[in-house]
């Protein structure tokens, strides 16, 4: 029988689309359906969705304002914050957000779109806690999936009554898993999948193309060969397809790309990587990659700065922008993109999770309580590290190159991320699975 659920998600940023992407293929339609802008949408359940948006994105720019603004942003951050995990005790008692959805739950918020999802008979998949929500309450009948798109998540995405929920979440990595447990959910409605990265960059059930992208990425971040005299036995035994297949040497020139989030945030950031790196990208030393994603404002700011910078002569060779009008659009050229990224440099949102492509990030400032703990999660697995001032980015970044620091940090994203999150999804919607694989990994 062919296996198809629901995939929901929320046009707000970037991560609860980027998550269901990659599950696309489930829906009965091949599309996800986004739950604040689908087609026939009530007004008031619009309006509700617009209004959490526009606020939302307003919160995320505060940061930029000089004085107040970070003082601004840190009250709102307050509201939403993740409490500390230690000493683990009861945190099952809900939120004011979360009493708050509730209430417009009761109001019938959410309502019209379980009422089309009830048209079918197969399982719901979202990214987002409150579509999960709607879905309990209103009396969706079958199965309710929540992926979990953080390394730590607030009680916000956790319902009123866990104990009681017939909610399942699937979580991307351990400390999310024992979360869920602190938050009052039974464990077995826990699974602990990974996130679903990419088939795309993925290959086959052995990772051909990831391993491929790889052992290439490494000659580029190794130039000095530290670290490949020192781990040979490492790269060897994990990469070993890919060496066989002969890939000795770099297949393209080293790449950064510089990825703003769905707010444009981080935007600002470009004119200083510019002046910073000229020399470099003048000489063909460097190819730069800066995502503009589907904001149009970003895309014109890069090209603005680009043409002030006198680099105007590089675009499309190697300095190039992403930009797309239709988020799906974006997604897949950006995983295309990251084929050949050798370094990328984003804020702590979900892309943490694309260490386990062997890709190594530098981190810019966070955005959020929960990017403060993505960080954590990324530094522990050693796969990532905090940008320095990005005036200096050609003196840090080449050093950290030619330290072989950067070619550890993609081994170890590759070593203890998790690949198959997409493979153990399905296996515990579709064939209930309990324990969807051998975790290994650490984190």
């Amino acid at each position: 029988m062919e296996q198809k659920a629901w995939v929901v998600a929320v046009d707000m940023g970037y991560g609860h689309q980027r998550a269901a992407y990659p599950l696309r293929h489930l829906s009965p339609t091949g599309k996800v359906i986004i739950a604040n802008n689908y087609q026939g949408i009530p007004k008031s359940d619009f309006r509700i969705w617009h209004e959490s948006e526009v606020f939302y994105g307003f919160v995320s720019r505060l940061i930029n304002i000089p004085l107040i603004g970070v003082a601004l942003f840190n009250l709102y951050d307050k509201l939403q914050s993740i409490k500390e995990f230690y000493p683990r005790r009861d945190l099952s008692a809900p939120n004011l957000q979360l009493k708050e959805i509730y209430s417009l739950i009761k109001k019938n918020w959410g309502k019209d779109l379980v009422d089309f999802l009830n048209t079918k008979d197969i399982p719901l998949i979202t990214t987002f806690f409150a579509v999960a929500f709607f879905a309990e309450e209103h009396k969706f009948k079958n199965e309710i999936y929540v992926v979990l798109c953080d390394a730590d998540i607030s009680r916000s995405w956790v319902g009123l009554n866990p104990q009681k929920s017939r909610i399942k979440y699937l979580a991307p990595c351990r400390r999310v898993v024992d979360r869920l447990k602190l938050y009052g959910v039974p464990e077995e409605n826990i699974f602990l999948t990974g996130f679903p990265l990419p088939e795309e960059n993925l290959g086959d059930s052995h990772l051909n193309t990831l391993k491929s992208d790889l052992l290439s990425r490494i000659h580029n971040l190794d130039p000095q060969k530290r670290y490949r005299q020192k781990y040979a036995e490492t790269v060897v035994r994990f990469l070993k397809d890919s060496a066989e297949e002969g890939i000795s040497h770099a297949q393209h020139p080293l790449t950064l790309t510089f990825a703003v989030g769905g707010a444009g945030a981080q935007k600002i950031m470009v004119k200083d990587i510019l002046l910073s790196l000229k020399k470099r990208l003048l000489k063909k030393e460097l190819v730069l990659n800066l995502i503009a994603g589907t904001r149009n404002d970003v895309y014109l700011y890069f090209q603005e700065q680009i043409c002030e910078h006198g680099l105007k002569k590089l675009l499309g060779k190697n300095v190039n922008i992403l930009f797309a009008l239709e988020k799906e659009d974006y997604f897949q050229q950006f995983n295309q993109m990251l084929r050949t990224t050798d370094v990328l440099w984003t804020k702590p949102s979900e892309l943490v999770f694309y260490a386990g492509l062997g890709i190594p990030l530098i981190m810019a400032p966070s955005v959020g309580a929960q990017e403060n703990y993505n960080r954590t999660w990324l530094k522990t697995i050693n796969a990532g590290i905090s940008q320095n001032n990005p005036k200096y980015v050609h003196e840090w970044l080449f050093d950290w190159v030619d330290s072989g620091w950067l070619a550890e940090a993609a081994m170890a994203g590759f070593l203890d991320g998790r690949q198959f999150g997409v493979n153990n999804m399905t296996d515990v919607v579709f064939n209930g699975v309990k324990e969807p694989a051998k975790n290994y990994q650490l984190m």
